[in-house]
């Protein structure tokens, strides 16, 4: 990581190196040329001397756990920073996990052992996914933060804390509190200070930088120590929108040096694939993408709705006029069962098709008893990240 000393528009935020391969499911690479970006690590820096607990805000791939660690740096606490997914574990697990447990708590625990709370202790605990965390434990959660002490499962004794809280999500926690997915107090705990990150096809001026950094990283390993991009490769990649965000960029370099020519990176070297939109060729083998419609995007006056959409409609105005009771409840059941059985009854494909995270899928099929106990094995407990410090 660059030096706090540098000009805004040079400063870098990496990731430690990872034996786990080149490929990730996070952002390796936060680089602050555009103008949006600057303004983000100025507030970024100037929130990270507080003691406030930070919400980070941001679709996949943007970077949310760089800037948890930046803010880490920045605050000049001295104990470690760690990185958990909230979503890495199952209902079952995941209180042990976080707040500890004492030898005999549940089967299997053997001896006791500290949670990720006490790890953390006079550093900074960084939870990603927290709009995955269930209702159970956010009420725990909550007591934590207020109370600055934690309880191992299992014990009566009080452990106390200082460790600062940052939290990521890429969905709306509001619209998730009004639909009593998330506790209200929990947000507003936890949104003291709330940082906004936002997607690489708002932030264009850093594309192209980001692009030669990937450039610099993986084209010594492959023996290409001037690879440049095209004039074409350029303009494919400021006009693509980037739905997989920095995470992607690198991914598309990575595959855009392996496949190309003389050290040269061209426009039909870029596997460009949009989602929810269409890919074609134009001049100069310039791979353009239709812009896909943003939430600020106005929805114009002549679109109608589909005919199922409009079914769906005319039933649900039916079950208000006739007063049914619990008709959320019921609408969300049915929802989740005819997705999760059009899809065979594969919950990553469910889940897709709904628009929300398997972790999510799993308590919606658990909360109308839709899940089979075979189903439900709580995945292993290697899947968490734990983070290291940044280094200057």
């Amino acid at each position: 990581m660059s030096d706090a000393s540098e000009p805004t528009s040079h400063r870098l935020l990496t990731l430690p190196d990872s034996p786990a391969g080149v490929l990730s499911i996070r952002a390796k690479a936060l680089l602050f040329h555009d103008p949006r970006s600057a303004d983000l690590l100025e507030h970024v820096e100037r929130i990270a001397r507080s003691e406030a607990s930070v919400l980070v805000i941001g679709e996949t791939g943007t970077g949310k756990e760089l800037i948890a660690r930046h803010l880490h740096t920045q605050s000049g606490r001295k104990g470690p920073f760690l990185a958990v997914n909230c979503g890495a574990f199952s209902e079952s697990l995941i209180d042990a996990e976080l707040f500890g447990h004492e030898s005999g708590a549940f089967t299997g625990a053997s001896q006791a052992r500290a949670g990720w709370f006490e790890s953390a202790n006079g550093g900074t605990l960084f939870l990603d996914e927290i709009g995955d965390l269930p209702l159970a434990l956010q009420v725990k959660l909550l007591r934590v933060l207020q109370e600055r002490q934690v309880v191992r499962l299992g014990s009566r004794k009080s452990i106390a804390l200082d460790v600062r809280l940052v939290a990521a999500t890429n969905i709306d926690l509001r619209q998730a509190v009004e639909a009593q997915h998330f506790r209200a107090d929990l947000y507003y705990r936890m949104s003291v200070a709330t940082v906004s990150l936002p997607p690489l096809r708002e932030r264009t001026g850093d594309i192209l930088p980001l692009a030669r950094h990937f450039i610099g990283v993986y084209g010594p390993r492959l023996d290409l120590k001037d690879a440049t991009l095209s004039y074409e490769a350029e303009a494919a990649l400021l006009s693509y929108q980037w739905p997989g965000n920095i995470r992607e960029l690198e991914n598309v370099i990575h595959f855009a040096l392996i496949v190309s020519r003389h050290g040269v990176i061209r426009a039909a070297d870029l596997k460009l694939v949009p989602v929810g939109g269409t890919a074609r060729t134009g001049e100069a083998g310039l791979t353009t993408t239709k812009p896909l419609p943003t939430a600020s995007e106005p929805v114009p006056v002549d679109v109608r709705p589909s005919e199922a959409q409009q079914n769906l409609i005319d039933a649900l105005e039916a079950l208000f006029k006739e007063a049914q009771p619990r008709v959320f409840q019921n609408v969300e059941e049915a929802l989740v069962r005819v997705a999760f059985t059009h899809a065979g009854e594969n919950q990553v494909q469910a889940a897709r098709a709904l628009g929300i995270t398997r972790n999510t899928l799993r308590t919606l099929l658990k909360r109308h008893g839709l899940l089979a106990e075979s189903s439900s094995t709580p995945p292993p407990q290697s899947s968490v990240t734990i983070g290291m410090p940044l280094t200057h």
